[in-house]
């Protein structure tokens, strides 16, 4: 027998939530983990995305970049890439 490939948790949900969730998973026919694990990726993609941005800021400060340079910076990139 080959060894469970998830883990179990625990979640406590409000009932309002846990109802939308229901309902949710009922219209999109899936399971409430589905959706679940779904949201969770989503939040950890956006949680990663800002990091990026943040690091981005960060380096572009320490360069004196600005926001109004970025555009110029994009384009000039694009005609050397031609």
């Amino acid at each position: 027998m080959l060894g469970r490939t998830t883990k179990i948790l625990t979640l406590s949900l409000s009932p309002e939530m846990l109802k939308e969730l229901e309902e949710i998973a009922k219209v999109e026919n899936r399971t409430k983990s589905e959706l679940l694990r779904e949201a969770l990726r989503q939040y950890v993609s956006r949680r990663r995305w800002r990091e990026i941005q943040k690091y981005g800021a960060e380096q572009a400060r320490k360069k004196g970049i600005t926001e109004a340079d970025i555009e110029q910076i994009i384009e000039e990139f694009r005609q050397e890439a031609k």
